[in-house]
């Protein structure tokens, strides 16, 4: 499994945050100090406020919350305590305009405070940075599909732009002949596009650059269609493109101008904060549903002999395998880990509180531990078993675009389900469905979304109808 990328976005935000609270906190409670009357009182919050955005505005200006100031700490700390001092140091003398009146002790120990704070807060970010940025955990990692000179082109322009945090980790292109070589500079060819796949699943790839004439339209579309599935960005090199653009129409990495073409579906914050939120409800939700989930376990390990959890590998995120939990609904000699053989109604394999646990989905509970451990969202495209099928075919041969469902993580509900697409896909309509929605969740997500979706569930469950 590839190792995930430490987003710089969430991490800078986390920082930002951190000043703000402590800045405002520093400057306020010395304030209220020194604040006798009401009207002081209620014009310190806003005085402190004011410190604590100035600094940070001037901190983000000298580019002291990017990747490689975490790594120098030490100086960092120093320009930064610089800054909000000095900004301390022009709010005390502005102190009047607040209507307040501040005493030099005032600005002492809001140098003192500061210094403390900045000392520490960025002596830990050093600490915790350095040993990510030896690894290379920091850098976004690109791969280059194409070959030749516009291939040449990009990569010359990402190595000319000396501020950026980036490793061009190969090359992938169908040609092999001299209009694409075994390398480019120090950057070797490691497969041809189908690779790419398999190689991103195993290696981190957070952004796939396509460099190839913009003059090749058909090949260039023809190579988007394959690399659409990938939850990666997926950017073309416009670096000598001919046809030029309004400056606003591209995005740029250092120095290279890029064609926005496919953007990840979750990233920065936006993934941060559903991997929170979904972390929250569902140990909330564990610690409700413990005595239902105690009581299924029992019915289950009365019934029959085996393990109350059984354990299927499906597919997760970027079609990586993860293993799912459920309550056992099956006799444990005919458990099928597979799925090779969909359930069907009144199936001999399914036990009597199998039957029940699955029409009421009391069995995919233990699931909620698989959010817990970031395998599964709570919202998401339902995991589907390695060998399942519709119509006798492996869904991935019966739906084009199949896997694009899995540019997300996998949940344990979903826009599918609670439009009536639960249960049994034995059929290429039900899956063509599913997949659908899947996708259609994907293009519209948001955290409000998901809420939406996670409130509408439980009525969802009463149509058990689709349910084996």
């Amino acid at each position: 499994m590839a190792a995930r990328t430490i987003d710089q976005e969430v991490v800078q935000r986390l920082a930002k945050a951190s000043d703000l609270a402590v800045l405002t906190a520093i400057a306020l409670f010395l304030t209220l100090q020194a604040s006798h009357t009401s009207q002081q009182i209620s014009a310190s919050g806003f005085f402190a406020l004011c410190i604590a955005l100035a600094s940070m505005r001037l901190v983000r200006g000298f580019g002291l919350y990017g990747v490689s100031a975490w790594i120098r700490g030490v100086s960092t700390a120093a320009k930064s305590f610089c800054i909000t001092v000095l900004i301390g140091l022009a709010a005390w003398f502005a102190a009047p305009v607040f209507g307040l009146s501040l005493s030099p002790k005032w600005a002492i120990s809001f140098l003192v405070l500061t210094a403390a704070y900045f000392s520490l807060s960025r002596l830990f970010t050093h600490l915790w940075s350095q040993p990510l940025a030896r690894a290379g955990t920091l850098k976004q990692r690109i791969a280059i599909v194409g070959g030749g000179k516009a291939a040449e082109d990009a990569i010359h322009l990402i190595e000319q732009s000396p501020e950026l945090e980036a490793d061009v980790v190969g090359l992938f292109d169908d040609r092999y002949d001299n209009r694409s070589p075994e390398s480019i500079r120090k950057h070797r060819k490691l497969g041809k596009i189908a690779d790419l796949a398999v190689f991103a699943r195993t290696n981190r790839v957070d952004l796939v650059i396509v460099a190839i004439p913009m003059t090749a339209e058909q090949r260039l579309l023809h190579i988007l269609k394959r690399l659409w599935v990938l939850p990666v960005d997926i950017r073309i090199s416009a670096a000598t493109a001919e046809l030029k653009l309004s400056p606003s129409a591209y995005s740029y990495l250092g120095n290279l101008p890029l064609l926005n073409v496919f953007e990840r579906p979750l990233s920065g914050w936006d993934s941060f904060m559903k991997a929170a939120v979904d972390k929250a409800i569902a140990l909330a939700a564990i610690l409700c549903l413990s005595p239902v989930m105690a009581a299924v376990a029992l019915a289950v390990k009365l019934e029959s002999k085996g393990p109350v959890i059984f354990r299927q590998k499906r597919f997760g995120f970027n079609n990586e395998l993860v293993e799912v939990f459920k309550f056992r609904s099956m006799y444990t000699d005919m458990s099928d880990a597979q799925a090779a053989r969909l359930v069907t109604k009144d199936d001999p394999r399914v036990t009597r509180v199998g039957r029940f646990i699955r029409k009421t989905s009391l069995d995919e509970l233990p699931q909620l531990f698989n959010v817990l451990a970031g395998t599964l969202s709570l919202v998401g495209p339902r995991p589907h078993a390695t060998q399942a099928k519709a119509a006798g075919t492996l869904y991935d041969q019966v739906v084009d675009g199949y896997f694009a469902r899995h540019k997300v993580k996998p949940g344990i509900t979903g826009w599918a389900q609670i439009n009536g697409w639960r249960g049994e896909t034995d059929t290429r309509e039900k899956l063509e469905q599913r997949v659908k929605h899947d996708l259609d969740y994907i293009d519209r997500w948001s955290l409000g979304f998901d809420l939406y979706i996670l409130a509408k569930t439980p009525l969802a469950l009463l149509k058990t109808e689709s349910a084996y």
